[in-house]
């Protein structure tokens, strides 16, 4: 199975943009509808924005829409793009993977997915 690995957090300027990587390794991501998910401390994890295996479909939490863009290139890469960044998108960054299902839109739900990366901090100054 695949196993995604994080990568490109780090500590910002509100207002400011920055690039999150999601790799695959073991296998790549031909068959695997991705999503980014984030979580703080004592919270749950949530959406972000999730990309179909076909690169087709993309779906964003209403919290990010029109700031954060998720995109995918070739079969072994996935990035999330975040632009315009607040204090409030401060976060543990996480990549997911499932085995597309072949519907219309890739899942926002955190129990769809089952392989996960370690997460990557990002950390947005006021």
């Amino acid at each position: 199975q695949v196993q995604p690995v994080e990568s490109g957090g780090g500590l910002v300027q509100a207002g400011d943009s920055l690039r999150l990587s999601c790799a695959a390794s073991r296998r790549t991501f031909s068959n695997y509808d991705v999503a980014w998910f984030r979580q703080a401390p004592g919270k749950e994890r949530e959406f972000v924005a999730a990309i179909s295996w076909s690169g087709g479909s993309t779906t964003y939490a209403d919290s990010v829409k029109g700031r954060f863009t998720i995109s995918r290139a070739n079969f072994n890469m996935v990035y999330l793009q975040m632009n315009s960044l607040s204090a409030e998108d401060t976060d543990v960054y996480y990549c997911a993977a499932d085995i597309t299902r072949y519907s219309t839109t890739a899942s926002r739900r955190v129990g769809e997915y089952d392989y996960w990366g370690q997460g990557t901090q990002v950390t947005v100054s006021s």
